[in-house]
């Protein structure tokens, strides 16, 4: 898997608040851009998902993945690609939250590999845009 891009904001909210927006995947179509289902395939005893499968459209990118879960609390959610798509070969990523006076710094980190080939200056690029546009709409979901 290639270097990890990333990228982070301040969102005026609690860590629990920022999290649980994290962990409401069927809400995701509603405030992560080019994503149209969010699906959990399974859940762990604590109620947090384990598996979900996501459809992806973004641009001329259209995909369905499944990604696999890993939480460490309220302090952070990191995942890796569990069962590849058509497009999508390969997903490590990413939210670690660290508390502040009233709000969250919220840091997403992503690395992905798809079945053609790109620069990776490109890569690196559009992996940039979709962490700054996933920050920006949980942010706007978290503060609403």
């Amino acid at each position: 898997m290639a270097d990890r891009t990333s990228s982070s904001i301040t969102i005026n909210a609690s860590a629990p608040e920022v999290m649980a927006v994290i962990a409401d995947f069927p809400a995701y179509p509603g405030w992560a851009e080019g994503i149209t289902a969010a699906e959990v395939v399974s859940t762990a005893e604590d109620g947090r998902a384990e598996q979900v499968r996501i459809t992806l459209e973004a641009g001329p990118i259209k995909d369905t993945y499944v990604l696999a879960y890993d939480w460490a609390d309220d302090d952070a959610v990191q995942w890796n690609l569990a069962e590849a798509g058509t497009m999508l070969t390969g997903m490590t990523g990413a939210y670690r939250l660290a508390p502040g006076d009233g709000s969250t710094e919220v840091t997403y980190e992503l690395a992905v590999d798809v079945r053609i080939p790109m620069i990776g200056m490109v890569r690196r690029k559009a992996e940039k845009r979709i962490i700054e546009t996933a920050l920006k709409g949980l942010k706007r979901r978290v503060e609403a």
